[in-house]
């Protein structure tokens, strides 16, 4: 079966490893699929992650979305030698939901070799559409200073 991703060997553990410290570990964002073509995550949805109405957060929302397609781009290219940085990201909140869990699935529009586009649904447990959003990543040579080791890389 063909893939798009550049390492084969990570697994959900290490994503969700990687998660823990971040945003995504705040927000309780779990990685729960690797598929040949797509990253699934979910989000609870609780105080972490509503707004005072007691819905989901767009924001929330846009943080799952922007998370699932900046790992998803990590998870694309080789990253001994290049990052990816999110440079714009829309959401159209499409239904609100107020307890259970949200789920979100990212697939390539564009794998490029300087830039990638994703498109990410975020659902319900009912599978009602919650958001749509789209995110582009700019795919950068890492920064190496004058011996050679890349600068500014998180541990």
């Amino acid at each position: 079966m063909h893939t798009i991703w550049h390492n084969l060997d990570v697994s959900l553990d290490e994503l969700n490893e990687k998660a823990a410290g971040t945003m995504a570990g705040v927000l309780g964002i779990e990685f729960t699929e690797i598929g040949s073509d797509h990253l699934r995550a979910t989000m609870p949805v609780d105080e972490r992650t509503i707004q005072p109405y007691g819905i989901l957060h767009g924001g929330a929302s846009a943080a799952l979305a922007e998370t699932l397609g900046s790992v998803a781009s990590m998870m694309v290219i080789d990253t001994d030698n290049k990052v990816g940085v999110g440079i714009a990201i829309n959401a159209n909140h499409i239904k609100s939901v107020h307890k259970g869990f949200v789920h979100g699935i990212a697939t390539p529009l564009h794998i490029g070799s300087t830039t990638h586009v994703w498109d990410i649904k975020i659902y319900d447990d009912d599978h009602h559409l919650i958001c749509v959003s789209r995110l582009t990543v700019a795919i950068l040579e890492k920064k190496r200073n004058e011996t050679g080791k890349v600068r500014n890389e998180r541990s």
